[in-house]
């Protein structure tokens, strides 16, 4: 059986997981994060949506952006998210169901350098990461 909608349409994320991607970019604005890469993963990866990277200034800031994502989707209703990392904040993973958002001192990102690793992915399958200007540019 063939379906009428085009392939793309069944990579597209659901509105709920949409919703709470846009809640956790705006707060990281809001948080004054640093080097914001969100990069689509519908349809390329099971294990979410979107991974969203981004760096903190001190490994106090990552933490407070860590507790604050926490914090506002569960003040929002969108879940309860679980954070990895926080007692040395180098690295904070937040799972947040199908958004995974890596938060780090900026040292660690680029020792690690994720977003090169599936932004990647992202370009085979035929979209571009999208990024957030960075601070301070």
């Amino acid at each position: 059986m063939t379906s009428d909608k085009p392939a793309s349409d069944h990579a597209a994320a659901s509105p709920v997981n949409t919703a709470l991607h846009a809640l956790i970019m705006h707060q990281l604005d809001e948080d004054q994060a640093a080097d914001v890469v969100s990069i689509p993963l519908a349809g390329i990866s099971s294990i979410a949506d979107y991974m969203v990277v981004a760096s903190g200034r001190s490994s106090r800031h990552v933490a407070a952006m860590a507790e604050k994502i926490a914090s506002r989707m569960k003040q929002e209703e969108m879940g309860f998210a679980k954070v990895e990392g926080l007692p040395t904040a180098d690295w904070v993973l937040i799972d947040a169901g199908d958004v995974v958002v890596h938060l780090f001192r900026p040292e660690v990102r680029s020792f690690y350098n994720l977003e090169r690793m599936w932004g990647g992915a992202a370009g085979a399958a035929g979209e571009r990461p999208s990024t957030a200007k960075p601070i301070g540019d």
